[in-house]
């Protein structure tokens, strides 16, 4: 099995953002990516320019990080085309690596915006290169820019950045500088296309947390009255841990609990929304083991969150009585 390494440039409405196409905010310029083979050594390349078609004039922003000369794509080829040769370029056995998340999102929003039969397998497993770097030199959550790993790691700086194939090369060049197992147990799950039924629903445990991801729901009550998602599991012994604080809505929107496992201790839930394409919502639900110092930050959000509740029902009360 080869690794196809992505990095994707695109372009977006130069206008105000009532002028998008809500259906392709972002459309892909450049398709940009080197194939390793298993020892991570760069056996091959693909790139090619795309003309723009949904928002032929290029936004300022783009225009400067990229340095485009707009004549290379006003007679580069389309979309369709590229994709076509790019798909047949990685071949039926590969595993896709990418700087960040976001890329094999937007390739498959413009595959189905042109509705191009999506080549990839469900569920999308890949490796995101960005998070792994994270997770095996820094703190496993800060997210630095491709330049900074290559700076960190005393790669040579020969190309330029902000180029889809430079890119895909410099995120290759920090692949041989991690370990292979860091990468291979790290692997991320892509969310564009959500499980359909409760059969698909994903469920992966990683070393320190698990990963659930749901079907589509009408609406985030409906979700949270399935017990498969609100259910808390240890990640290690598998053992329904005991919830001292049931689910409750956090400061960002996003669901919150503190459980407790007999033999593992304290473990954080936190369940995202996320929108399907057809208006509808499906869940990642992400439970990790925590100290007793975090565990007791959720107990004061908790609070937090119900005096803010509190609060606002006296003021609601106290405008109702007055209009009254």
């Amino acid at each position: 099995m080869n690794f196809i390494v992505l990095d994707l440039e695109w372009n977006q409405s130069p206008d105000k953002k009532e002028h998008e196409n809500p259906h392709l905010p972002f459309e892909i310029i450049q398709i940009g990516a080197v194939k390793l083979d298993q020892d991570f050594n760069i056996i091959d390349q693909f790139f090619e320019r795309i003309r723009p078609v949904i928002y032929p004039e290029i936004h300022y922003k783009i225009q400067e990080i990229i340095q485009i000369n707009y004549a290379d794509y006003k007679n580069a080829r389309s979309f369709p085309e590229v994709a076509e040769d790019f798909f047949s370029w990685c071949g039926p056995d590969c595993f896709f690596c990418t700087w960040g998340p976001c890329d094999l999102t937007e390739l498959q929003r413009n595959l189905k915006y042109y509705q191009i039969k999506s080549p990839f397998r469900f569920p999308l497993f890949f490796y995101d290169i960005q998070k792994i770097f994270s997770i095996v030199y820094e703190d496993r959550k800060t997210r630095r820019n491709l330049e900074f790993a290559v700076d960190f790691l005393l790669i040579s700086k020969d190309r330029h950045f902000h180029d889809a194939l430079c890119d895909a090369f410099y995120t290759g060049m920090v692949m041989r500088h991690l370990v292979r197992e860091e990468i291979f147990k790290n692997y991320s799950i892509d969310c564009y296309q959500p499980p359909a039924t409760d059969s698909e629903q994903i469920y992966a445990v990683y070393e320190t947390y698990s990963k659930y991801i749901s079907k589509p729901f009408d609406s985030r009550l409906d979700a949270m009255q399935d017990n498969n998602l609100t259910a808390v599991p240890c990640h290690l012994c598998q053992k329904n841990a005991h919830q001292e604080i049931a689910w409750f809505v956090g400061p960002s929107k996003s669901y919150y609990c503190l459980a407790k496992c007999k033999e593992h201790g304290y473990l954080k839930g936190k369940i995202r929304f996320k929108k399907t394409d057809d208006g509808k919502i499906f869940c990642i639900r992400i439970l990790k083991q925590v100290s007793p110092e975090t565990a007791l930050k959720i107990r004061e959000m908790q609070k937090m969150m119900r005096e803010k509740k509190q609060l606002k029902h006296r003021e609601e009360t106290i405008v109702s009585h007055n209009f009254h």
